[in-house]
């Protein structure tokens, strides 16, 4: 389960509304009932954290994030957007990696959800990690 503090506005997340799961942004937060409001491409819509899923992060996450992919002769697979680099220590291993922005490094030492690697982004960037092609 989705901490309500780990959840930005930006963040992409899984919505389940009587079973029906979808991929959507979260638009906005109510910090005093603690709901998240979810545009799922159709509508927007508040839900509770309890209705919320983390989305695990994959390379078809990052493709769909836009990020560049680079296989290398070691076996190692850096990925990019911009100037943010991720570096996989082998094909589709997600259990640990490092990423980097100009000066500042971190290692992931477990795997994590698109949202938390869309937060780490922002706090290196400053700017929100989406779907959006960098230019």
């Amino acid at each position: 389960m989705i901490q309500f503090h780990e959840i930005k506005v930006g963040d992409y997340l899984i919505v389940d509304n009587d079973g029906d799961k979808k991929q959507g942004e979260v638009t906005n937060l109510e910090l005093g009932s603690k709901q998240v409001c979810v545009d799922n491409g159709v509508q927007e819509f508040w839900y509770e954290v309890e209705q919320l899923s983390p989305i695990p992060l994959d390379d078809s996450q990052l493709m769909k994030l836009q990020f560049q992919k680079q296989e290398n002769e070691d076996g190692t697979v850096k990925y990019m957007k911009g100037a943010f680099r991720m570096m996989l220590p082998a094909k589709n291993d997600f259990s640990k990696f490092e990423i980097w922005y100009r000066d500042e490094h971190r290692k992931i030492m477990q795997p994590i959800n698109v949202h938390q690697l869309q937060n780490h982004y922002y706090e290196m960037t400053k700017v929100h990690l989406n779907d959006e092609k960098f230019d």
